[in-house]
């Protein structure tokens, strides 16, 4: 596996953890925080994908878009395209004033990045 790929995932696993951390939180927990960090742990999973795929990797937060391109190459990668979705908003609208999320948010959203984190997973060490 090349290096850049490990990085890319132990940021993604790194991510899945503060964000597993602050849903269980029993003092203040942060769901927003939890939610971003979700978003966050797929869209660098998916990243990692493109780099030991050697697809370029674009500047871009978008899950949507990062599924859409990998589609291309590999069609299967379609079934994540409802969790990429949900992620989606988690990624820059609930880090500012005006919009929160609950504990409920939460759940849905660590279980939407637990599934599309396992299939890329499963994808990398084919």
């Amino acid at each position: 596996m090349n290096p850049l790929t490990r990085e890319w995932m132990a940021k993604a696993e790194a991510d899945l953890l503060t964000a597993r951390r602050e849903y269980r939180a029993r003092k203040l927990p942060n769901f927003d925080a939890a939610c971003f960090h979700a978003q966050q742990a797929v869209e660098k999973y998916l990243k990692a994908y493109l780099q030991e795929n050697g697809i370029p990797i674009p500047r871009t937060h978008s899950a949507i878009e990062l599924v859409a391109l990998i589609s291309e190459t590999d069609q299967t990668f379609i079934f994540t395209q409802t969790d990429a979705n949900l992620l989606e908003g988690f990624a820059v609208q609930f880090r500012y004033p005006g919009m929160s999320v609950d504990k409920n948010d939460a759940v849905t959203a660590l279980g939407a990045a637990d599934r599309v984190c396992t299939f890329v997973r499963s994808k990398i060490s084919d």
